[in-house]
Formats: C-alpha cells, sequence, structure tokens
C-alpha cells in the first residue's frame, strides 16, 4: 500500500453500506464505522463504552468488493477494517475550512468475537448475486441480531461439498477454501 498510512479498525458500522456506480461503471460502496473504546468502572464492577473516545471514520471500498460489502454488511454489524487513512481538507458552506479522516478500504469483514459467518467464495463478474447466504449469523452486539443464514454451512468455495475433489483439488478451483 502507497499513499496514505496503513490501518486496522474494529467497530461497528453506522449505517448501511451505500452502492453506487460511477459513470464508467465502477462500483464504489461508502460505510461509517465507530470505533468505542471501553474501560472498566470499578465503581459498578462493569465494562462501559468509553463516549468521549468514540472515532467514527468514513470509508469507501471500490470494484467487486463494493458489490460484495453492499450485499453481506448491515448496519450494526461489527467489522475489521484495514486500509489507508486518508486526511482530506475543504470549505464547507459557510466557508470553514474543515479537515476530515477517511479510510480507503483494501478489505473488510466481519467480525467474529460475537458472531458466526458463512462465507461464499464471490463468482467473478457475479455482481453480487447469489450472495445473500453470506451475511452474518448470531448475535451478541449492541445493536441487537444481524439477520441470519438460511439452512446448514455449505462450501464456500465450490460445489464440491468442501471436501478435496477426486483429483485432489478444492473441488472444482485451483484455490484452496481458506
Amino acid at each position: 500500500m502507497s499513499n496514505g498510512t496503513e490501518i486496522t479498525v474494529i467497530g461497528n458500522l453506522v449505517d448501511e453500506p451505500e452502492l453506487r456506480f460511477t459513470p464508467n461503471g465502477a462500483a464504489v460502496a461508502k460505510f461509517r464505522v465507530a470505533s468505542t473504546p471501553r474501560k472498566f468502572n470499578r465503581d459498578t464492577n462493569a465494562w462501559e463504552d468509553d463516549k468521549d473516545g468514540a472515532l467514527f471514520l468514513s470509508c469507501s471500498v471500490w470494484r467487486q468488493a463494493a458489490e460484495n460489502c453492499a450485499e453481506s454488511l448491515q448496519k450494526g454489524m461489527r467489522v475489521i477494517v484495514q486500509g489507508r487513512l486518508k486526511q482530506r481538507s475543504y470549505e464547507d458552506r459557510e466557508g470553514v475550512k474543515r479537515t476530515v479522516f477517511e479510510v480507503d478500504v483494501e478489505d473488510v469483514g466481519p467480525s467474529l468475537k460475537m458472531a458466526t459467518a458463512r462465507v461464499e467464495k464471490a463468482s467473478r463478474g457475479a455482481g453480487g448475486q447469489g450472495q445473500g447466504q453470506g451475511r452474518q449469523q448470531g448475535g451478541g452486539s449492541r445493536s441487537g441480531g444481524w439477520g441470519g443464514g438460511q439452512g446448514p454451512a455449505q462450501d464456500a468455495w465450490s460445489s464440491g461439498g468442501g471436501q478435496q475433489g477426486q483429483q485432489g483439488g478444492w473441488g472444482g478451483g485451483d484455490e484452496p477454501p481458506f
């Protein structure tokens, strides 16, 4: 990576990913992540959110990953975002100079700390179709549940049932399922 500081942020999606397309057809998804530090309160003997220390970052992800995000992620999900932190300055409508920090996302996925997920490999050029079962299942976040998958987990990479094929491969592709 270049042109920015590499950053990894773990937090919750503040809103639904918004999928748009550039005039030349490239997909871009935008979403915000809130990363709130927790602290132990000795008086109540419980962990609490440090609301004063919350960090809200706007994130952008491009191309097939954008379509995958829009199909797989939902508001409230705990995610792990990795990318380049960039600073941008602009002037608002009142003429006040502002500076914002944004993340150009290289990779994003659900956090499995308090949830489960079933992964399906996206077909190239599928436009995100057929990936609705890749949503997180389970719950346990402060935002409540996240929708669920349907039925038992299936092979995430091919129709090979998750076992090695008869010729020693991984069910129809050259890529191992990890």
